[in-house]
């Protein structure tokens, strides 16, 4: 038993959604959002809750007028007493497919403990509420608040009595996320086989995310009949949130062959959608959210990477570009291969031989170990480095420094020069003095330092610092640099490797 082909995309991002802690929207907020929903293609919008305040019904109100013109129904919440109902109709009344949404708790403890009432007394109330919303608007869905902890004969009586006042569309919410998928698609099925006029109507699943399930059971129970699903843009909702909606869409677009169903939506625009309610709520998206996370397209892994270069489709089940991503993203990282970091560097603009780029990697791989982010600024300043090294006659080994308030400020250094491994301590007027001290006491010279200049590379407390050195010596002026995520390391480099510039400069000046 499967729904119809066209699944039917309930928006409740600005009702459910904004009564999460923290994520209320603004008017001007909501009917930006509204607009792209529209654009989107989504069927039904939530807008809110009318008689939940004057502010609530307001932009219910304006929504409502905003869409006019579109398809897209704009609905709003209600329960079941008269002045709800009347309030809602009223906010959506200017929509071109007003709905009102009205419901009420069929399970034993919400009726005994929340209500007060009898199952007598909530049937009428059904029916009561029902006829009056479809005597105000032509659109009526009704939802047995915690249907999935409802008695079933009960919960069978009361949509039995919703269909017969008028409601158009029957709402099964998993209100407290306690269904598991097995057992909340077997409701929809064993419903349906049991009240009459089943047929009548759409079937809708709203199901919350406590144990983590919402999308699941909500695809159980389009396998079993559904034909509308209730979701919100990045799981928004109350405590664990709802089904989040980019990934109901994905999912029965990406497994059309197995649910036989799909939407309407405009999949390019769900990375927006997700990136403007972030913005709107201040809630961020977690990086390996689904679909939208900022890790959805990436790869670290030599492996992953290797297969993408190859062929997308050996790691990625749909394009990047299918959600509103640019491109996929090949992260570099610890992680990383060969064959990726050959990729990475000829997207960047430059062509290593073998042996270059062997020393290249090798590099690379020190830097991800130290590092947590390997931003392409940071390869290009590896690589620049790499490039304007030669023979160099001196080169670094190891640094130890002693800086802080109390001083003295000392560096412990290792020099190989000439092939010979050397290595001194000398104290200076702060850790950077004391470094180049110590060079100069096992490369005596008398260059003179013009420029020490420190930059960071990319951002963060993690990023690498470029290094400039300018040494001037009898004339001859040479400019080294150099770039690590330790600023002294990165100072020492750079002053070795103007060393052994102007060292080579001064050979040339001797040999004519």
């Amino acid at each position: 038993m499967t729904a119809e082909p066209h699944i039917r995309i309930f928006d409740t991002t600005m009702r459910d959604g904004e009564q999460s802690p923290g994520a209320s929207m603004t008017m001007r907020e909501k009917l930006d959002l509204a607009e792209l929903l529209c654009e989107m293609g989504v069927d039904v919008i939530e807008a809110g809750f009318p008689a939940a305040s004057t502010g609530d019904f307001d932009c219910v109100r304006r929504i409502a007028e905003q869409t006019a013109k579109s398809d897209t129904i704009v609905c709003g919440l209600s329960r079941s007493t008269p002045q709800d109902i009347d309030r809602c109709g009223e906010a959506v009344r200017a929509s071109g497919n007003p709905r009102i949404h009205t419901f009420i708790a069929t399970s034993p403890i919400h009726m005994e403990q929340k209500l007060k009432m009898g199952e007598n007394a909530v049937l009428e109330a059904i029916g009561r509420s029902v006829s009056q919303a479809r005597n105000l608007v032509g659109d009526v869905e009704w939802s047995a608040e915690d249907a999935t902890r409802s008695d079933f004969e009960f919960l069978c009586r009361a949509v039995d009595v919703a269909i017969s006042a008028g409601a158009r569309t029957i709402n099964l919410p998993d209100t407290v996320g306690y269904a598991h998928p097995e057992e909340y698609g077997a409701m929809f099925r064993k419903i349906r086989e049991t009240v009459p006029d089943a047929d009548k109507v759409i079937w809708s699943a709203h199901c919350h995310n406590d144990l983590g399930l919402a999308v699941a059971n909500s695809l159980a129970a389009v396998q079993n009949g559904a034909g509308q699903i209730e979701c919100a843009i990045n799981g928004l909702g109350e405590r664990a949130g709802n089904a989040a909606l980019e990934e109901i869409v994905m999912a029965l677009r990406v497994r059309r062959d197995a649910l036989k169903c799909e939407t309407k939506i405009d999949t390019t625009k769900l990375a927006r959608a997700s990136k403007m309610v972030s913005q709107i709520t201040g809630f961020p998206v977690q990086y390996n959210k689904a679909i939208v996370g900022k890790n959805a397209f990436a790869h670290e892994s030599g492996i992953h990477q290797d297969g993408m270069l190859k062929n997308a489709q050996t790691y990625e089940i749909m394009n990047p570009e299918d959600v509103g991503v640019s491109k996929t993203s090949l992260v570099m990282g610890k992680h990383s291969g060969r064959h990726a970091f050959r990729d990475k560097l000829k997207a960047l603009g430059y062509e290593l031989q073998d042996e270059a780029l062997n020393d290249a990697f090798k590099r690379f791989k020190d830097l991800a170990d130290r590092k947590k982010h390997v931003f392409d600024d940071d390869i290009m300043a590896l690589v620049d480095e790499q490039l304007s090294r030669g023979d160099e006659r001196i080169s670094f080994k190891r640094l130890r420094v002693v800086a802080g308030s109390e001083g003295p400020q000392t560096a412990e250094i290792d020099l190989e020069v000439d092939g010979e491994t050397k290595w001194t301590t000398a104290r200076g007027n702060g850790p950077v003095d004391a470094v180049f001290n110590a060079i100069r006491e096992i490369v005596p010279h008398t260059a003179v330092l013009e420029l020490y200049q420190v930059s960071a590379v990319t951002q963060g407390t993690d990023a690498q610092a470029e290094v400039s050195v300018r040494l001037a010596e009898d004339g001859i002026v040479s400019t080294g640099r150099s770039a690590d995520p330790d600023t002294l390391v990165a100072s020492a480099k750079a002053y070795l490797h103007a060393l052994n510039k102007l060292e080579i400069r001064r050979q040339k000046r001797i040999a004519a």
